[in-house]
């Protein structure tokens, strides 16, 4: 008797009487040694597949964080699966302005993650100007493509370290967060995800960062996880925990967000992708070495 993809098989040989496991029909041996030789032979293109897309969804967010001598921008990118439907990327602009995005894509796995890289490309267009007129500008070329029922909330924000100034504009999702002395709070703007109708006005808000504010880019993965009562983290226990962790570096408040919602969802697997990314402006004696950013 021996086993194989799964099943027990017996061999009597010359012996005579019934075996002690049940005969397996001779046809229905060499079916099931093509099935499993059939299954390994999809499951191993497939995997390796995967593999490549997490590969290159890896090489599509920024490497590393971003420093300037006013700045730093860091973040977590952790998928559900082995790809995600969350993108971000930070950059650059001109006159040392520094852009940051952040979208989540309905939906998890592979699909999620193509629809995450066709959206994934206000690098590209950030030069067309303001932040509204780039979100307009994203959603009028994801109309025109038309190959998805899925949708992708962001949130888009330009922020120039010689005045101090935000300009941020939201299509469908909740924040950013403004952590400051004066505690954490969300910004309330509206507008509707890229790729649902074809003239889409956003709305943007102005804020006024000082040094060693912080602004939180965060995806629904935090607020919507759920502990094992089906209760949601929810928005404002978010806040609360950052607020807690003002005092911290970028990567520790990240940590720290991280660690409370595990906490709080008792350490059950991860419901979706959780994305995150901080930009800290500098106090004066903390400035950096700027870094290359594209």
């Amino acid at each position: 008797m021996f086993l194989l993809a799964g099943e027990w098989f017996s061999y009597t040989g010359g012996r005579t009487g019934p075996s002690p496991v049940a005969e397996f029909p001779f046809a229905q041996f060499m079916v099931t040694i093509a099935n499993a030789s059939l299954l390994n032979d999809l499951e191993s293109p497939r995997e390796q597949g995967l593999a490549e897309a997490r590969a290159i969804q890896i090489g599509m967010l920024p490497q590393g964080p971003l420093r300037t001598a006013d700045v730093t921008v860091c973040y977590p990118f952790q998928p559900f699966h082995e790809v995600g439907g969350d993108f971000l990327d930070s950059f650059t602009l001109t006159a040392g302005v520094i852009g940051i995005y952040l979208g989540d894509v309905t939906g998890k796995g592979l699909p999620a993650a193509l629809y995450a890289a066709l959206e994934g490309t206000l690098r590209g267009v950030h030069k067309t100007g303001t932040p509204p007129m780039v979100l307009s500008t994203v959603n009028r070329r994801v109309m025109l493509r038309g190959v998805s029922l899925r949708y992708a909330a962001v949130q888009y924000g330009c922020f120039d370290p010689r005045t101090g100034i935000l300009r941020i504009a939201r299509a469908g999702r909740e924040g950013p967060l403004i952590l400051s002395a004066r505690g954490c709070r969300g910004l309330e703007l509206r507008g509707i995800p890229p790729g649902m109708f074809p003239e889409t006005d956003y709305e943007s808000e102005t804020v006024q960062l000082e040094r060693g504010d912080s602004v939180i880019f965060l995806s629904d993965g935090f607020s919507e996880s759920q502990n094992s009562t089906g209760d949601f983290v929810g928005m404002e226990r978010v806040q609360e925990v950052c607020e807690s962790l003002r005092e911290k570096t970028p990567e520790e408040i990240l940590c720290g967000m991280t660690e409370a919602v595990v906490s709080y969802c008792c350490y059950r697997p991860r419901q979706d992708d959780r994305t995150a990314a901080i930009l800290r402006y500098l106090p004066n004696d903390l400035g950096a070495e700027a870094s290359p950013a594209g």
